[in-house]
């Protein structure tokens, strides 16, 4: 099989979303526990198109031209929050607002609407950019995700990124995750749950 990985469009939205929706029980599938499904990538995949500081790459398998993956990311985290605060997170949680929800889950994103957290000081003293990557189950375990991550930290050499690194903040249930960022050089940042992990770029 082969796999390319390309800048991303807002074109590519709608599968952005979808495999958001397919990872975001800590790295399973989470359709079934939403009536909303578009919630989970409305926050952690579509601003990454969106909203200015961001970057984003998409994974394909080249033998279907399907999106299977992503990497997503934003190089100034505070100005992210900041810009996010300000233009995308007020309409969503109108459009969202908590009462909708039947299912935990959908409660649980209307929720993080209304109130968004932000990052740990800790986080942007380490550095000022942080990723989100996902990868659909089914395409896991072949080094895609070292791909992806080599493909972003290239990019973000480029980008004079306050802190020389990037961070991320990950399901703590996901325990292959946490695998992975180990193996390929991620480290806890000191000071905030070791659910954060940063790697320098050195």
């Amino acid at each position: 099989m082969s796999f390319s990985i390309r800048k991303a469009t807002e074109s590519d939205i709608p599968a952005l979303s979808r495999v958001c929706l397919l990872t975001a029980d800590a790295g399973s599938s989470a359709e079934g526990l939403h009536d909303y499904p578009e919630l989970p990538g409305l926050i952690f995949a579509v601003p990454y198109v969106k909203l200015p500081t961001t970057w984003a790459f998409v994974l394909i398998d080249d033998s279907t031209d399907a999106v299977i993956g992503y990497i997503v990311g934003s190089k100034d985290t505070r100005e992210f929050e900041r810009y996010a605060a300000e233009h995308w997170w007020p309409p969503l949680a109108e459009k969202y607002p908590p009462s909708l929800a039947v299912k935990p889950n959908d409660e649980k994103y209307m929720k993080l609407l209304q109130k968004m957290f932000t990052a740990p000081n800790e986080n942007i003293a380490f550095a000022t950019a942080h990723l989100h990557i996902n990868i659909l189950p089914g395409y896991q375990r072949q080094g895609l995700g070292q791909r992806m991550i080599d493909t972003a930290v290239e990019f973000l050499k480029g980008e004079n990124i306050q802190g020389n690194g990037v961070w991320l903040g990950m399901d703590p249930r996901n325990d292959q995750a946490k695998k992975f960022y180990d193996r390929i050089g991620f480290k806890p940042i000191e000071g905030v749950p070791n659910n954060n992990m940063g790697l320098k770029f050195n």
